[in-house]
């Protein structure tokens, strides 16, 4: 029987895949639940797996340790073996799985279950669990597992038997992959992985196709119709173009439109930084020039994307002059925070395929958007993104100008979250969506570090390159001794300022220069440290010849830390202001001088 799931995962809007588990016992053949449970990883398709192992769930391990197929990566703490799960998730599509014991080891994993919900990442969490007598007693390293993760997953199943785990394990992946992914967790007791199991009992587990729902083709025919008539359109891509794979799509209706498009953060590298009708990345930290085009269309067609609020800003002062078209494959977030005119239920692939049968639609009155076109070259003109000291290798923006220039078509870039991370987003010349890792959503510290490494894994031949700050490196700087034993081909980039610098930055703006716990007393020697869990590093602070020694680190083999020395005051601008309108963005230096003076 299959266990209801402790949440009802988001359908999807297309027709589903049937997943189908085929066992070929031997007569009389039995197996115990924790050999079924690694037996239908390994026909699901899952070659490696990261976690912690913990005594709840010793009978699963001791399964995977005679799996031929499955690779146990040992992280040193269980958030980041879900982090690593997430890297290879996030450049291959397909479902990261995790392993944590009970008790300290899930409430460990719940940062990463969370992160995952937050930015749509496909993702399966086995969990261990006491023995279900146990249940309910206080027993050792026991917790409330699905009541705890209910709210961060997108499903929750608990197995009461061996027999169930066909059954469970098929839905979960198909719950994690088709529809809005999202991660799941399946509650695993002790003397279910223990107990033995007749494999002829066992039926091949077929997870059914939804409805295909009715044609959309009236909705897309006024969306279509809306589009033509505006004379100032402008597309907003988010990350469910990534999820769906349809970068190149979208590129190809913005190139046979002319219609400008502007990106989350979570859609970095989908158009070239340089493509013409790319106006960049919108939001708190994105350019001024891309704020105004925004405030200044007329038509705004939002494709997989949430009008999260680091994105619109006070969402009351956002586009106020356009109609708004809201395409999304989860329901719930049509009209959650932006009423739109249309509001699309729909794939991110199928909306821009419906669009692009719609081009000639599209373009009826195309010659009227020249003014849009020149409008946009003059916001652009007056409104620049600013990059002081790029040409300073010990600078943020030199820094990410001289990571830029060795980035190629392969290489992939994680980031962990704070000033490093919007540097990065503003500065690098990304160039595929799948190939930028950064916790959006969440914004969780300590992401970049395991992510980068679950990248490698996935990726082996594939340059990966994470951007990190001091702050976020010592949330999981346990992972230099994994990142060590694995020798993947991973560089760490540490902006080292010896400050949470956004806090800082957010107490220097607005909380009159009150600097309460962003700064650090004690510099942490992450040189001595990198070297001590095996790895090489290069400090550029110590180099006579940075640029020349940065080069040659990221191109050299293997693992290394290569430290960059930043100043302590540097901003990340624009920004802007919490509950502000986006167009309010403090930019230059004066601007942030009477920021103080108003403060004061």
């Amino acid at each position: 029987m299959l266990s209801a799931p402790a949440k009802t995962p988001t359908g999807s809007y297309q027709p589903e895949p049937i997943v189908t588990i085929y066992l070929q016992p031997q007569h009389g053949q039995r197996i115990s639940g924790a050999e079924l449970t690694i037996h239908c990883l390994e026909q699901h398709g899952v070659r490696i797996v990261c976690g912690v192992p913990g005594g709840a769930l010793l009978p699963l391990y001791e399964a995977l340790g005679r799996s031929r197929l499955i690779r146990h990566i040992l992280a040193r703490h269980e958030q980041a073996a879900g982090f690593m799960a997430q890297g290879m998730a996030r450049v291959t599509g397909r479902a990261g799985v995790c392993l944590a014991t009970s008790g300290p080891g899930v409430t460990n994993i719940v940062t990463a279950l969370a992160d995952a919900k937050l930015d749509s990442v496909p993702l399966v969490c086995i969990a261990g669990q006491v023995p279900q007598h146990l249940i309910g007693t206080d027993a050792f390293q026991e917790v409330a597992t699905i009541d705890m993760v209910k709210p961060i997953t997108k499903a929750s199943y608990f197995v009461r038997s061996a027999e169930e785990i066909p059954g469970v394990i098929a839905a979960a992946f198909h719950a994690a992959e088709t529809g809005r992914p999202g991660p799941v967790l399946i509650d695993l007791p002790k003397d279910v992985q223990m107990q033995s199991v007749a494999l002829s009992v066992l039926k091949p587990i077929t997870v059914h196709a939804k409805h295909i729902p009715a044609s959309r083709d009236a909705e897309y025919d006024a969306a279509a119709t809306l589009i033509a008539s505006a004379h100032r359109p402008l597309f907003y891509f988010g990350g469910g173009i990534v999820k769906a794979q349809a970068e190149a799509q979208a590129r190809q209706l913005i190139e046979l439109t002319g219609i400008p498009a502007t990106t989350t953060l979570m859609a970095l590298g989908m158009l070239p930084r340089e493509h013409a009708l790319n106006i960049g990345m919108l939001g708190m930290h994105g350019a001024r020039y891309t704020n105004h085009i925004i405030e200044a269309a007329d038509v705004i067609v939002t494709i997989g994307a949430r009008f999260d609020d680091r994105a619109t800003g006070d969402p009351t002062q956002f586009a106020r002059q356009a109609r708004i078209i809201h395409i999304d494959i989860d329901a719930r977030e049509l009209g959650k925070i932006i009423i739109p005119t249309i509001g699309i239920q729909d794939d991110a692939a199928s909306a821009i395929q419906a669009l692009l049968q719609r081009a000639a639609t599209l373009n009826r009155h195309a010659s009227t958007r020249k003014q849009w076109h020149e409008h946009i070259k003059e916001l652009k003109h007056s409104h620049p993104l600013l990059m002081p000291g790029v040409e300073e290798v010990s600078s943020p923006y030199g820094i990410m100008k001289a990571v830029g220039e060795v980035l190629t078509a392969d290489s992939i870039v994680t980031t962990d979250v704070g000033q490093h991370q919007m540097w990065a987003a503003q500065a690098l010349p990304l160039q595929r969506a799948q190939h930028w890792l950064t916790s959006g959503g969440l914004g969780t510290m300590g992401f970049g570090l395991p992510a980068a490494i679950g990248a490698a894994l996935a990726c082996p031949n594939n340059p990966v390159i994470c951007i990190t700050g001091d702050g976020s490196l010592l949330m999981n700087i346990q992972e230099f001794a994994t990142l060590a034993e694995l020798k993947l081909n991973l560089k760490l980039v540490l902006l080292d300022n010896a400050a949470l610098g956004l806090v800082r930055q957010q107490q220097e703006l607005f909380y009159q220069e009150r600097y309460v716990a962003s700064r650090y007393q004690h510099r942490t020697d992450f040189i001595a440290i990198a070297k001590a869990f095996g790895l090489q590093a290069c400090d550029l602070g110590e180099c006579e010849t940075p640029a020349a020694e940065l080069k040659a680190a990221l191109q050299s083999q293997g693992p290394m830390l290569i430290r960059v020395p930043i100043d302590e005051v540097a901003n990340v601008l624009p920004m802007v202001a919490p509950g502000k309108a986006n167009t309010l963005a403090l930019d230059h230096p004066e601007q942030v001088a009477m920021v103080r003076m108003v403060n004061e």
